[in-house]
């Protein structure tokens, strides 16, 4: 029955995830192919923040972790490789592993405390961990305090060259893969079944014998690590790190991400991270030549800086008539109950 189970057909919403990852792969390369660099950039950031918004589906989609301090993890991965390529240490077989490291040892410290709260108790303190870690690196003056601090070097690995756009997209296309298969392989083992009973009814799982508290905390330190990871993908990628990476509001932009691709699934956090990221580039200049088109600009006189209305007016539709996202609407009209 197992096997059976293995061999049915895809869920709409993971066949529709597997094409929009395919194309994540294929547009950006043709792009590059074609002479237009800028949408081999633009496919980077989508991936690596599909990969960081995956981090966080973890523990809220299917540990019901509402987190506001998860981009906390950005910044911190983001200045271990600013900070270790200022002193000249170039590697990324040292800075990957150390921003993970120290992500998830931060996960791990904060996490701690942060768990023994409940509801926007947890919301709130979460947050303010993260703007402590956000005043920190703003104080150091020496890596450029809330000026930033500009990645003169790329991280260096064997056989790559991550100064070439290309291949900075591939390491961060392969790392979402690997995220994403090593994310589904965890939610489908007892881990997992452990970490959404949980979210379902803590009381019961702990009747059951489990120690919830441990699992969560697991959970909360794993998202930690991948996001770091996450971020420092993004530092090599954008060349230059500041406190501003790591503000609630990034955290905020996270959780959109999730929620409107769809929480607790395997690929909605990437369609998510898609349409947020394609509307925030596209939607302003879209307004903008509406309102040319239909001559509005002395009403709204700057209506290009207000794409964030449509989008908000959007993520109200979605929260209140498809709870489970993009994923879920195309479960709803992919025929299945």
């Amino acid at each position: 029955m197992a096997k059976l189970g293995r061999l049915r057909a895809a869920r709409p919403g993971d066949a529709a995830g597997l094409i929009v990852l395919a194309l994540l792969f294929v547009l950006p390369l043709i792009a590059w192919w074609t002479g237009h660099r800028f949408y081999v950039d633009f496919g980077t950031r989508i991936v690596i923040y599909a990969l960081i918004a995956t981090s966080l589906n973890l523990i809220l989609g299917y540990g019901g972790l509402i987190s506001f301090g998860h981009a906390a993890y950005i910044g911190i991965g983001a200045y271990t490789v600013g900070i270790s390529a200022f002193y000249g240490f170039d590697s990324g077989l040292l800075h990957f592993p150390l921003a993970i490291a120290v992500s998830a040892l931060f996960a791990l410290l904060t996490g701690a405390v942060c768990l023994r709260t409940r509801g926007v108790y947890f919301i709130m303190i979460t947050m303010a961990f993260a703007q402590m870690a956000y005043y920190l690196f703003q104080s150091l003056d020496e890596y450029g305090g809330d000026d930033g601090l500009t990645i003169y070097n790329r991280s260096t690995l064997p056989g790559l060259d991550l100064d070439h756009r290309p291949q900075l997209f591939l390491v961060a296309f392969v790392s979402l893969v690997i995220v994403l298969y090593l994310k589904y392989r965890l939610v489908n083992s007892r881990f997992g079944m452990v970490l959404q009973g949980t979210k379902a009814n803590e009381t019961r799982m702990i009747a059951l014998g489990h120690n919830t508290y441990a699992f969560r905390l697991a959970a909360y330190v794993i998202a930690g690590a991948v996001a770091g990871y996450g971020g420092a993908l993004l530092g090599d990628f954008s060349s230059f790190i500041a406190p501003s990476m790591m503000g609630w509001t990034r955290s905020g932009d996270l959780m959109f991400m999730v929620i409107l691709g769809g929480a607790g699934t395997l690929f909605g956090p990437v369609m998510g991270t898609v349409v947020i990221l394609v509307l925030e580039e596209y939607l302003g200049p879209f307004l903008a030549w509406f309102a040319d088109l239909f001559h509005v600009h002395q009403a709204v006189p700057n209506i290009e800086h207000d794409w964030q209305l449509p989008f908000g007016l959007l993520l109200i539709a979605v929260v209140i008539y498809q709870r489970g996202g993009l994923n879920g609407l195309i479960e709803r009209f992919g025929g299945r109950q």
